[in-house]
């Protein structure tokens, strides 16, 4: 199908493509955040694999199961007690950026460690772990904007070309 625009029609739809671009930027980034905001909570509690540069958690300390047993918690549920690290973990986006993470000082102690604990990435290997879902996400959302048309579900940004549904002709 072509269009036949004036220069002035042809201003104003690219002006309209600026505005559907970047809501769907920030669309894409909210629910981007969201799937890392889900991995990351759903982690705590379980021993993680190594991703990408962080390495596989560690077997909790006999001294911390003990503890953990002493106070009434699970043995071996790591950085999982009252819920409150996972319950603090959250997203925002800002601009075109989104962030996921915890004001809980915890929250910093556990992923990148201290003299006495070893690192246990939640947030990161989450990240990690869901990296393309987040690149299909947010590509599925800013390509359907730039071109007016719904991207395929399932269908990735990485390594391959995109299948695009007109939604005129189905």
């Amino acid at each position: 199908m072509t269009m036949d625009l004036s220069a002035l029609e042809f201003i104003a739809k690219l002006g309209e493509m600026v505005i559907e671009t970047e809501i769907a930027t920030h669309e894409g980034l909210e629910r981007a955040g969201q799937i890392v905001e889900r991995e990351a909570k759903a982690e705590i509690g379980h021993y993680q694999e190594a991703a990408g540069p962080f390495q596989a958690w560690q077997e909790l300390a006999e001294s911390t199961k003990d503890d953990r047993v002493k106070h009434g918690y699970s043995e071996n549920d790591p950085l999982l007690r009252e819920g409150d690290l996972r319950d603090s973990i959250e997203h925002k986006v800002e601009g075109h950026t989104a962030y996921v993470g915890s004001d809980s000082p915890i929250a910093e102690y556990q992923e990148l460690g201290t003299a006495h604990i070893p690192p246990r990435s939640f947030l990161a290997g989450a990240l990690i772990r869901k990296e393309r879902e987040v690149v299909d996400e947010i590509g599925r959302n800013f390509v359907g904007a730039l071109i007016g048309r719904g991207v395929a579900p399932g269908q990735s940004f990485l390594g391959g070309a995109a299948k695009i549904i007109d939604a005129d002709n189905e």
